[in-house]
């Protein structure tokens, strides 16, 4: 029986997923350093108010064009299909590692694809929201109720990104195996077919039946 590793992420996904993930940390620290005066603390990590305010939306923006490179990655796999909705059904199931009750899915399952894509809308508002405020270069371009909406929505989407990312981290540690394969690239065979069956079957071509679906959950 065949037990190689399959490849779930290249060398240039996971170093572009790493970079994305520093880059964000920077970017949080630094706009909640901003945010609110209690935390303006923080600031000290980036030498202080006034670099804090000049690094801020350039964190931002690296961060914007480093995600683009995950879009271009994974968009097609965030795509929902017919089992999707099948295995949110049975999302109970899954929570009790129960998952030879739930269709088979892709490479990414519901939660994924739905985290893929809030994190798509809040990086684009924060894009454009963020050159709203931008003292340096645009706000003189705007009234001062864009910017103060714009501000609003600011705050609102980096909040929704910053508890969207502690889903993604907190999700991806109870999945044992899941950060591993950002770290190394490679998952096994039994984990592919376990958590991801359509996708296994797409890269390695076993036509296996899948077990039978659970009527229960």
């Amino acid at each position: 029986m065949n037990d190689k590793p399959i490849v779930r992420y290249t060398v240039n996904q996971r170093t572009n997923h790493w970079l994305v993930a520093i880059v964000f940390l920077m970017a949080a620290l630094s706009g909640l350093a901003l945010f609110h005066p209690g935390l303006f603390w923080l600031s000290n990590l980036f030498g202080g108010g006034p670099w804090t305010r000049i690094l801020h939306p350039y964190l931002g923006l690296t961060m914007f064009v480093l995600f683009l490179g995950l879009v271009c990655s994974f968009w097609r796999a965030n795509y929902f299909i017919t089992n999707d909705r099948l295995w949110l059904r049975r999302v109970g199931l899954v929570i009790r590692n129960e998952e030879e009750g739930v269709p088979p899915i892709g490479k990414y399952n519901p939660g994924q694809k739905l985290l893929f894509w809030v994190l798509l809308i809040c990086m684009l508002v924060l894009l454009f929201s963020g050159l709203v405020i931008w003292r340096a270069w645009f706000s003189a371009y705007f009234g001062i109720t864009s910017i103060r909406w714009a501000m609003l929505l600011h705050a609102l989407a980096g909040f929704i990104l910053v508890l969207s990312i502690i889903v993604h981290v907190y999700a991806g540690i109870w999945i044992r195996g899941s950060v591993d394969a950002m770290v190394h690239g490679r998952v096994s065979r039994a984990w592919a077919r376990k958590h991801h069956g359509l996708w296994y079957r797409e890269v390695t071509g076993d036509e296996t039946p899948e077990r039978p679906i659970s009527k229960k959950g």
